[in-house]
């Protein structure tokens, strides 16, 4: 096999790319690094106010091809189309970035069966079907790249308001593994990574309400990270960047704790 330059090894020029809850965030952070790579971009959410202009920005931005879905992860009608109108687009699904979930907390003995049913059908049932369509796309070219959005939480639970969102955690590692055996024969690269606290808009709306943290409260929190601080959404879109590259070409079945030492500490 020839090896192929730097330059070479992640330029995603004339590749396409869907990201799902790619309005924001993570999603948001990774969509643009492809885009800066040299791909069609696909941004999938729920929020179409917000990812319309998103795409918008990155196609004006890097001069690329953007689309942007609606999308809710959870119905499979929606995936079935998210994945044709990408294929009538342009033509191919080469990488696909399952990051959509959600993240609400409710202590076990306080939940209802509608709290746990939703964050499954998001976080679980919605990294099923992604996968499921975007891999069916994939063998039919013979090649392709998924990596799929878990959480520290998948290894460790960070905090006690979190068993739904743990246990749908658990099932996308757990489910990345088995599909990488599965598509492996395709030429088809299955991984998943597992970010630790990343300052999102999603973690500020979870704090929307609550007395501020003091300075003290701050450091003490921080100081759970061996790094002391959140990761930026462009630290984790590095990492899928890798991934989805053929410097990972290696790599399937495979997961990357990106959490700067929370584990470890």
């Amino acid at each position: 096999m020839s090896q192929k330059k730097i330059s070479e090894l992640f330029d995603f020029t004339d590749k396409t790319v869907v990201v799902t809850g790619g309005a924001n965030g993570i999603g948001y952070g990774i969509a643009r690094r492809f885009a800066e790579a040299g791909a069609n971009v696909v941004i999938s959410d729920i929020n179409e106010e917000v990812g319309v202009g998103k795409a918008e920005s990155l196609g004006a931005e890097f001069g690329g091809k953007t689309l942007f879905v609606k999308t809710d992860v959870s119905s499979e009608a929606d995936v079935t189309a998210l994945v044709a109108k990408t294929k009538e687009a342009f033509g191919s699904i080469d990488v696909m970035v399952n990051n959509a979930g959600i993240f609400p907390t409710s202590p076990v003995l306080d939940m209802e069966v509608g709290f746990w049913d939703k964050v499954q059908a998001v976080n679980g049932r919605g990294v099923f079907l992604g996968c499921r369509e975007a891999a069916k796309a994939m063998v039919e070219q013979g090649s392709g790249t998924i990596i799929n959005i878990a959480s520290i939480d998948a290894l460790h639970p960070s905090m006690v308001g979190l068993a739904a969102y743990d246990t749908s955690k658990h099932g996308v590692w757990g489910f990345t593994k088995n599909l990488a055996l599965e598509l492996a024969p395709h030429k088809i690269r299955v991984n998943a990574i597992a970010p630790g606290g990343v300052a999102t808009e999603g973690v500020a709306a979870m704090s929307e309400g609550a007395p501020a943290m003091t300075d003290e409260q701050m450091k003490a929190f921080l100081s759970a990270i061996p790094m002391g601080r959140y990761a930026e959404p462009d630290e984790m879109a590095t990492v899928a960047l890798f991934l989805a590259s053929d410097a990972a070409s290696y790599l399937t079945g495979s997961m990357i704790v990106a959490d700067g030492g929370s584990l470890i500490a």
